[in-house]
């Protein structure tokens, strides 16, 4: 393996901070951006999860939808999502949304893709 190769595969493995714990209030959430994924960050009952934004369905945004509990909803075709594990609830989606790994260092939060 090349020295590029492992340094970008360590890249890709780092957290990347993405948003304070004050921007995203319990019960919220906030679209963001890692490289190209957007990445649904959300605040339940005070403990934040990351899933993809982007529905598995056709796509549609789910930062835009209702967050109720652990599970968003997505506002185009009303898809269900866990929010805490990336699972279809209710379709018409079939697939899960990618999971991502969340830690909160000194107020910020952190985000990596699921290892």
């Amino acid at each position: 393996m090349s020295l590029v190769v492992k340094l970008m595969a360590k890249a890709a493995s780092d957290f990347v901070r993405v948003s304070s714990t004050g921007e995203i209030p319990e019960g919220k959430m906030k679209k963001v951006t890692i490289g190209s994924q957007q990445v649904l960050v959300v605040n339940v009952k005070g403990k934040f999860y990351a899933i993809g934004n982007v529905c598995t369905h056709l796509g549609g945004p789910l930062d835009r939808g209702i967050l109720e509990g652990n599970e968003v909803e997505c506002p185009l075709h009303h898809s269900h999502f866990d929010v805490t594990t990336g699972q279809v609830k209710r379709g018409p989606a079939t697939r899960p949304e990618p999971v991502y790994d969340v830690k909160v260092e000194n107020g910020s939060i952190l985000v990596r893709p699921k290892q």
